[in-house]
């Protein structure tokens, strides 16, 4: 049923109902007002009758009969259209409408009352009647008739009835033209609304506002819903991507190590008689073997993570606490190696904290593993300071190592899948890791020579976080798509190389 006739309906039933509402308490009050004027009219014609009732009276006890007969006409002419009955001395005197004999009156009230009798209704002032001389005592009371007021009051019932009867069509008639008209924003914009398809178009609500609260607010709703919906949609279809990359990069960078380990496998189980030091070198092969699988798949893993990390997973992260913790991670897998950390406090960034310590992490292993000089152990130095990009407040983190560097034509290179020297323990990922936290943290990649132009120095200038965000994931906004796992030839790079 359309809104209009169920607004139409609804209008059509209420409105009799608050016609015969107001009807009653308009009856109630014509009823009350009319009873105050009868008794108005009681009280005012008790003065009068009064007197000639006490003449009467009078007359009576003095037993003159012709003067009592002249009394009684004068009492029944002060009385006019109202009942009459005068009780004392003997003698009971009536006239005019009045209940039967019989029905029990009240013995005296300064209010008038009402007294019923055989479905009628009046009336009754009861007024006490004395006077100076002995016997003049007795009762009168004054009857008017509720007919006219019932009469009134029955004409008014019925003409609010009618009222009511009447103004439920024009009523019911009106609301359904003014709804109908109402509703014409609801209803374009639900034709808007009904003509889309995700599936099948990428046009969205266009919606101009109406000045409508309802409708305006309905409006932005639905931009709402289908803004995540598109958003949802396309997170989904990146993992479903990432999936496969994961797939499609794990059968392929496997398969080598896997068939090394099936050939020494195979050795050792056809030479059951392997003199001890083939046996172990064979084992140490499959123990290095097993140590780059288990690497490729962890790498792997954290690449599907990075691609899949949602805007809510972002926080103020105190970045000289985290430089801290990998630091002292670093000298426990290196004890020969030398870390040094320089940083100040207060440097925090809007960051993903494992997505930090993995680019912390892999910036560190890749210093120790391939930046140890030809003499003497590693020596790293990891740094962090304040900085500022075109007047915007930055963090600006360095790692430097005292290798042999990484020649210029070979700086791109190295952030690129499975890129690592012939003699490197990594899996050739770890580098393609901090590449893709830089890219998902909108920070600048810049690879260059170490101080005095020996080593390598990589450097990573993220935006800095303000000084207390409400609600920092609203603020952070990620890149639209990351599939870092895929073939990175037509993926541009997040870093920037120094040249020469």
């Amino acid at each position: 049923m359309r809104l209009s006739t169920r607004i139409a309906l609804v209008v059509g039933m209420v409105v009799p109902l608050l016609v015969v509402v107001s009807g009653w308490l308009l009856v109630q009050l014509v009823g009350k007002d009319l009873r105050i004027q009868a008794d108005q009219r009681l009280t005012e014609r008790a003065q009068s009758v009064a007197v000639a009732a006490r003449g009467v009276l009078r007359a009576s006890s003095h037993d003159r009969p012709r003067a009592e007969q002249a009394r009684q006409r004068k009492l029944f002419t002060a009385a006019l259209d109202v009942g009459v009955r005068l009780s004392g001395s003997g003698t009971t005197v009536m006239d005019g409408p009045q209940p039967d004999a019989s029905v029990p009156l009240p013995a005296g009230a300064r209010h008038p009352s009402t007294v019923r009798s055989q479905g009628r209704s009046w009336r009754v002032l009861a007024v006490r009647v004395t006077g100076r001389s002995a016997g003049v005592h007795g009762m009168l009371w004054l009857f008017s008739p509720d007919t006219a007021r019932e009469a009134q009051l029955n004409m008014v019932r019925r003409r609010v009835i009618m009222v009511a009867l009447l103004a439920a069509p024009p009523a019911g008639a009106a609301a359904w033209l003014l709804a109908a008209r109402a509703a014409r924003p609801l209803r374009r914009l639900q034709q808007a609304a009904g003509g889309l398809d995700p599936h099948t178009s990428a046009a969205r609500l266009d919606h101009a506002p109406t000045r409508i609260t309802e409708v305006d607010d309905l409006a932005r709703t639905l931009q709402t819903f289908l803004t995540r919906y598109d958003e949802q949609a396309a997170r989904t279809a990146e993992a479903l991507a990432s999936a496969r990359s994961f797939s499609a990069a794990a059968s392929h960078e496997l398969r080598t190590p896997l068939m090394s380990m099936q050939t020494n496998l195979d050795i050792l189980d056809a030479f059951q008689d392997l003199d001890a030091a083939d046996r172990a070198e064979t084992v140490d092969d499959l123990r290095h073997e097993h140590a780059r699988l288990l690497g490729l798949l962890v790498m792997l893993r954290a690449l599907a993570q990075g691609d899949l990390v949602e805007a809510d997973s972002f926080a103020v992260i105190d970045m000289a606490d985290l430089a801290d913790e990998a630091a002292a991670d670093a000298r426990r897998r290196y004890p020969g190696a030398e870390v040094a950390v320089h940083s100040s406090p207060g440097l925090t960034i809007h960051g993903w904290q494992p997505g930090l310590r993995s680019l912390l992490d892999n910036l560190l292993t890749n210093a120790l593993v391939h930046g140890r000089p030809a003499e003497g152990g590693a020596h790293v130095t990891l740094s962090l300071r304040a900085g500022a990009d075109e007047g915007t407040p930055c963090v600006v983190l360095g790692v430097e190592d005292r290798g042999p560097g990484v020649p210029h034509q070979r700086r791109e290179a190295v952030f690129r899948r499975f890129q690592r020297r012939a003699d490197s323990p990594g899996s050739g990922l770890g580098l393609t890791l901090v590449a893709q936290q830089a890219a998902l943290h909108r920070a600048s990649l810049r690879l260059a020579d170490g101080p005095g132009g020996r080593g390598a120095r990589f450097e990573v200038t993220f935006p800095a976080a303000s000084a207390a965000p409400a609600h920092p994931p609203q603020h952070t906004a990620l890149p639209a798509h990351r599939d870092w796992l895929a073939d990175p030839a037509d993926r541009p790079q997040g870093f920037h190389k120094e040249h020469p």
